[in-house]
């Protein structure tokens, strides 16, 4: 009886471990590390919203056509908890953006992105650059 519950625990624990693990997707499911980009343009729209932020970035490209990428950011709470708030990145402001493109050749989306500001700040996505939690940066 004893072996039963011991049991019985052992596979509680590993199930409370182990769930939340694959709730989250891998980035290289969506993202593909071999297709780095490195881009500027104009906020159009902060997705501001669980699970992760989009930042919709408009870029004008060499031959004239405007461009959106829809740059993946962390979590609002984490980001929230390091001092970005809703209103950090305005409608209008022009960032650079580096990250990696999306599997999908007809995809705009980039991950693994960081976001630099006009002035100097940086929103870094986890495992881009440090790998941590973003962090804004002087």
């Amino acid at each position: 009886m004893a072996r039963n519950i011991s049991t019985c625990l052992v596979g509680a624990v590993l199930l409370a471990v182990t769930a939340p693990l694959s709730a989250h997707h891998a980035v290289t499911a969506e993202f593909d590390q071999n297709k780095p980009i490195k881009f500027t343009g104009t906020v159009k729209v902060v997705e501001w919203a669980n699970p992760h932020i989009y930042t919709q970035v408009e870029v004008k490209e060499a031959d004239g056509k405007t461009v959106v990428y829809r740059v993946e950011g962390a979590a609002p709470n984490s980001l929230f908890r390091q001092g970005w708030r809703p209103d950090t990145l305005k409608v209008g402001d022009v960032v650079t953006v580096t990250g990696i493109r999306a599997k999908i050749e007809t995809s705009m989306n980039i991950g693994l992105a960081t976001i630099t500001t006009a002035d100097g700040k940086k929103l870094v996505a986890p495992g881009a650059g440090r790998g941590e939690a973003p962090t804004p940066q002087p």
